[in-house]
């Protein structure tokens, strides 16, 4: 019943057929009374929604198959974006303390990482993989916004903790690179390039990437408003996730 609440959840407002949702919740083996399965579990998560929703009956009947609503003040996720958005507008006004103060609020929705690999279904997967990139965003948007209040140390720790999570992220790299600079700490900042450059070359058997190359030069002729200019330049959030 979880993953059918997970992807009625995901796809709320938006009609589901059976035939979908027997695949999120059996793959491409689904047993020979799957619908009639899918029907008791609907009827379980109405009773528990119905207690819970402003509406009074959150999931609809509606050919082929079936449709939750929720309103979006009911869905912590829509709360989620509506945060991560308020804090875009206070950065872009400079407000960068409050936006560190929107962003904490924000990532309080998220009680653990999105593991999209424990996921068969290619509608739950797909959104997970979206969510964990919307996740690593936001806690990135708020190492920038804590540097940008001087608050170097927190935006460092941020920092440390995301590339234990994505040691082959070279974007992390060379940003924790820029945030120890920053912080005076430019004998880090280079021993991170090496890190990073090992790291890469005994997974990937590569070289750092061009932009993680630039950074480490940048650092080397200590030009900060380079680092800045180029890091602003390349800020791209995360697109919507398209239902």
């Amino acid at each position: 019943m979880e993953v059918l609440l997970r992807t009625l959840l995901i796809r709320n407002g938006h009609i589901l057929s059976l035939d979908q949702l027997a695949t999120e919740l059996w793959g491409d083996r689904p047993p020979i009374r799957a619908r009639a399965s899918i029907h008791v579990y609907v009827s379980q998560l109405r009773k528990v929604l119905n207690k819970f929703s402003q509406n009074s009956c959150v999931i609809t009947t509606r050919a082929p198959g079936y449709v939750l609503e929720l309103g979006g003040d009911e869905l912590d996720l829509e709360l989620f974006l509506a945060l991560v958005e308020k804090a875009r507008l206070q950065r872009s006004v400079h407000r960068h303390d409050l936006a560190v103060d929107t962003l904490t609020e924000a990532l309080r929705f998220w009680r653990e990482p999105v593991q999209a690999s424990s996921y068969e279904g290619p509608i739950i997967r797909e959104f997970a993989n979206w969510a964990e990139e919307l996740r690593v965003e936001c806690t990135e948007l708020l190492a920038r916004s804590l540097l940008a209040s001087d608050q170097n140390s927190k935006a460092v720790r941020i920092l440390y903790g995301l590339i234990a999570e994505f040691p082959l992220r070279e974007k992390l790299y060379a940003f924790l690179m820029e945030a120890l600079s920053q912080s005076g700490r430019r004998a880090d900042a280079l021993e991170v390039y090496q890190t990073a450059r090992r790291q890469i070359r005994d997974e990937l058997g590569l070289e750092p990437c061009r932009f993680l190359r630039e950074t480490q030069e940048i650092i080397l002729k200590d030009n900060l408003d380079e680092l800045s200019f180029r890091r602003a330049r390349h800020e791209q959030p995360v697109q919507p996730y398209a239902v």
